[in-house]
């Protein structure tokens, strides 16, 4: 998506440690445990690529912001691990 130049919102829901040590260039972080207070600064009319270390956290958070109305959600499968090694190896893995 993001080489076709596709309008996405990559949401990282990792910690801020987590997203200090990697991350991927332009992702936004709101932690998983503040998600529901945060839910709102989304964009709801773009899609949201949903990040995280492994994709569990990232899947939750899918979840949640579908029960919230959000409708065009990704979870980015292996998370930035994944990512780290197929995608940017840049990006280092933890």
């Amino acid at each position: 998506m993001l080489s076709d130049g596709e309008e996405v919102q990559l949401l990282d829901v990792r910690e801020p440690w987590e997203y200090d040590y990697c991350r991927i260039p332009g992702s936004r972080l709101i932690p998983f445990g503040i998600l529901p207070l945060r839910k709102d600064e989304l964009d709801r009319n773009k899609p949201v690529v949903i990040i995280c270390h492994h994709g569990n956290r990232s899947y939750h958070a899918c979840r949640f912001l579908a029960s919230q109305g959000f409708q065009n959600l990704i979870n980015l499968a292996g998370g930035i691990d994944q990512w780290s090694k197929t995608v940017d190896r840049t990006v280092p893995t933890y």
